[in-house]
């Protein structure tokens, strides 16, 4: 993808005294997304536009610029949400500057996402964290997740969908679930959870397209098919840490990119460090036990908790 964060004036990121450095760090970019964290107090945005959507969350402050025309005012919490190819510029609208996170998305994606039907256009810039809007905003919860084919797909069906509430028109509904279908899907997932399983075998498994895998997986089983193969690795990696295994070694086998990509995961998904976890659960063993390790069983189809023996 082309750079999007054109238009601003480089030089005046370097400032002195002791307020917050202005700043754009991005997150993992792949398969026609991209998320970037911004703060500016000291310089802004020039005129300029991008050849993606581009939907952004404002962490604090007040944020400013003009979109079609007019002056628009973003505050903590709101979203914004602009078209491609359309202008707009961006500075802040007080003296403690203004941060946001962003996700910018290939219209191609969305378009997909949508079956082919014409890209949805999203009237007013500014919106509220409605429960339209709520997807779409959790999307920007950790810029710092790698992105898969498959989390890719999770991403534009969650985006187009609300590209369709947010601007007046039709949604496609919650149609009946293909049961058989997404069973395969998640049989699969249990199976080489390890693995990083190409959305294309996903859709050769259940017979219909990758984004209709990803709204009716969620549908069936209340999570997305990327969160779920995610939660199946964690289950494998607090096994092979109960065992003996080092961090390191236990996030490579379970298939996360690395020991911290693990870490972030197993935090959100059970409130401790891996590191901590292990403390804590080596202290509640008897002495005899203790390094010796504990073999853990999972069901298969549950949401990540583990039964010692």
């Amino acid at each position: 993808m082309p750079q999007t964060l054109g238009g601003i004036d480089v030089g005046g990121l370097e400032r002195s005294g002791g307020r917050r450095s202005d700043s754009i760090r991005f997150g993992p970019r792949a398969h026609g997304v991209e998320r970037a964290e911004v703060y500016l107090s000291m310089c802004a945005f020039e005129p300029h536009r991008h050849d993606t959507y581009a939907i952004g969350l404002t962490t604090a402050g007040v944020q400013i610029f003009r979109y079609r025309g007019s002056r628009r005012i973003c505050l903590p919490g709101q979203l914004h949400v602009l078209h491609p190819d359309e202008t707009h510029d961006g500075a802040a609208g007080t003296d403690d500057g203004f941060g946001y996170r962003i996700l910018y998305i290939a219209p191609e994606l969305v378009r997909d996402a949508l079956a082919g039907r014409a890209l949805p256009f999203v009237a007013d810039p500014i919106q509220e964290p409605t429960p339209a809007a709520r997807p779409i905003a959790s999307l920007l919860a950790d810029i710092d997740e790698p992105i898969s084919e498959l989390s890719s797909a999770e991403i534009a069906a969650a985006v187009a969908d609300g590209l369709l509430s947010l601007s007046g028109q039709t949604n496609f509904g919650r149609a009946t679930v293909d049961i058989r279908a997404v069973e395969l899907v998640r049989d699969y997932l249990v199976a080489h959870a390890s693995e990083q399983t190409p959305a294309s075998i996903l859709e050769k498994i259940a017979g219909i397209d990758r984004f209709t895998i990803a709204r009716q997986f969620r549908w069936a089983f209340g999570t997305s098919p990327d969160r779920y193969r995610t939660l199946r690795r964690l289950a494998l990696a607090r096994a092979a840490i109960e065992s003996g295994r080092s961090l390191a070694r236990a996030a490579a086998e379970a298939g996360f990119a690395d020991q911290s990509h693990m870490t972030r995961q197993f935090k959100r998904t059970y409130g401790l460090t891996p590191g901590r976890w292990t403390d804590l659960t080596a202290a509640s063993l008897p002495k005899t036990s203790r390094g010796q390790g504990r073999t853990w069983r999972t069901a298969p189809h549950s949401s990540g908790a583990l039964t010692g023996t």
